[in-house]
């Protein structure tokens, strides 16, 4: 017969606990996660530039047609039929070098407004800074808007204009392009896990829009009118995307209006929108997972 083995004293593992805690005030933010998780950025980053193309018949053209369509239809429509003006500028390279950071920021607000509820089986499983889910949504339309820039120096060299050295500062206005989305974005990404409206107002919101900022039409017109009626004309760069376009405008085509009354008010409201939102988000970051 086999002798059975000894029983061996049993000794208890102690498995190590990670306590997530809520932090109170503006150190919840945690922004230096941000650097941390930046492999995690990136990749949420080249995920949703993947993703918005696969299985497309035209992939990352779609980049180039979208605002070069929209070109033709409002070059033709109100460039020619309409005689809105373009200051001097051909109306095809005008209204291009508006739709470029109008695009880029209509795609980042959508994109962040709808990000936390895209990202809910993560949310729910997952801890990381959710701050990053907005900010990857925004960032991905750089992509896009590198494509379609190269279309725009394209079009400048066909029509005769120069590179300019103002053109050093479009980073600037990418920049605070980049701001105003993300701001606006933060807002709506948050309400959107609470109220699923969001979805439904967004299109409507982001269409009114493109027609109370200087696409179509010179920021000009609109600073006339308002000093016309005994109101300053900075008044206008409450819209944050005013002072971009017009500074767009400015640095590659040499507009001759002054942007940067307009740049500095609307650079004051994107300062605005980025720190309310980045409150809002924090205070309604610890729900998200339960109600998302």
């Amino acid at each position: 017969m086999t002798a059975e083995p000894p029983d061996l004293p049993v000794t208890p593992v102690t498995l190590p606990v990670t306590v997530i805690e809520a932090r109170r005030g503006w150190a919840a933010m945690r922004l230096d996660e941000l650097w941390a998780y930046r492999e995690l950025l990136f990749f949420f980053v080249w995920r949703d530039v993947k993703v918005r193309y696969k299985q497309t018949l035209l992939g990352a053209s779609w980049a180039v047609l979208q605002p070069l369509l929209t070109m033709m239809v409002f070059t033709l429509f109100f460039g020619q039929m309409a005689g809105i003006g373009s200051e001097g500028a051909p109306y095809p390279i005008f209204s291009f070098a508006g739709l470029l950071p109008w695009t880029f920021f209509a795609a980042g607000l959508g994109g962040s407004s709808n990000s936390l509820v895209g990202a809910a089986s993560l949310l729910k499983k997952v801890y990381f800074p959710r701050l990053i889910v907005p900010v990857s949504a925004v960032l991905g339309g750089i992509v896009d808007f590198a494509v379609a820039f190269l279309v725009l120096i394209g079009m400048m060299v066909w029509y005769g204009v120069g590179p300019r050295w103002e053109m050093l500062l479009l980073p600037v206005f990418l920049a605070l392009a980049f701001g105003a989305a993300l701001g606006a974005g933060l807002w709506l990404s948050a309400i959107n896990v609470e109220f699923r409206d969001v979805r439904y107002v967004m299109p409507f919101f982001v269409q009114l829009l493109l027609f109370v900022t200087p696409v179509i039409y010179p920021a000009s017109r609109v600073t006339d009118k308002l000093e016309a009626m005994g109101l300053p004309g900075w008044i206008y760069g409450l819209n944050p995307m005013a002072g971009v376009l017009q500074g767009f405008r400015w640095a590659l085509l040499g507009s001759a209006m002054n942007p940067w009354p307009l740049v500095a008010m609307g650079s004051g409201m994107t300062v605005f929108l980025l720190i309310g939102g980045l409150a809002y988000f924090r205070r309604m970051e610890r729900t998200f997972a339960d109600v998302v």
